[in-house]
């Protein structure tokens, strides 16, 4: 992963692997819930082609709080919204894969579902049914289920659509 750092809820920037490390520490204090460890991108355009971009690394205790961590990236050279939604897409998945990379090289990390841990890992992109993005959905949702992720879109992508959103 590049060497763009997270920031945590305590506002200490962070690497990927320790992201990964506090993620799993999170999911080791109470191994009796069931856990979902979300990915997701937002972004604002300014001027006439940069935009901020969000990635948000959210992880939810069902039932019982969750933690999350997220960066920002100012990119050029998007001069339309299915640009921007793509490499929101994009982005989300790249971090996705060395995420759950990263996870799955902790021993104490089971496998999805295991007994141990119940747990689920989604891509949550900031497009739905209404607004402009409408005739992006099965494009982007197909380019991330090609990669053999869950996807979520609004309003249950709430990793992109609020916590990433949240910091632009």
């Amino acid at each position: 992963m590049d060497n763009l750092k997270f920031n945590s809820y305590g506002g200490i920037k962070l690497t990927a692997d320790e992201v990964v490390g506090e993620v799993i520490d999170f999911m080791n204090q109470a191994p009796d819930y069931a856990y979902k460890v979300m990915i997701g991108t937002d972004s604002q355009l300014y001027g006439m082609t940069k935009a901020d971009f969000v990635t948000a690394v959210v992880v939810h205790r069902i039932g019982n709080g969750g933690r999350y961590f997220w960066r920002r990236e100012e990119l050029t050279g998007f001069h339309t919204l299915r640009d921007r939604m793509i490499r929101e897409a994009l982005m989300s998945l790249d971090v996705a894969k060395e995420i759950l990379a990263m996870l799955k090289q902790y021993p104490q990390f089971p496998a999805k579902g295991g007994p141990a841990l119940g747990w689920s890992f989604e891509i949550h992109i900031d497009i739905g049914q209404n607004g402009e993005t409408k005739v992006m959905i099965q494009e982007l949702v197909g380019m991330i289920r090609a990669n053999n992720f869950d996807v979520r879109t609004k309003p249950e992508s709430y990793a992109a659509s609020s916590v990433a959103d949240k910091h632009i």
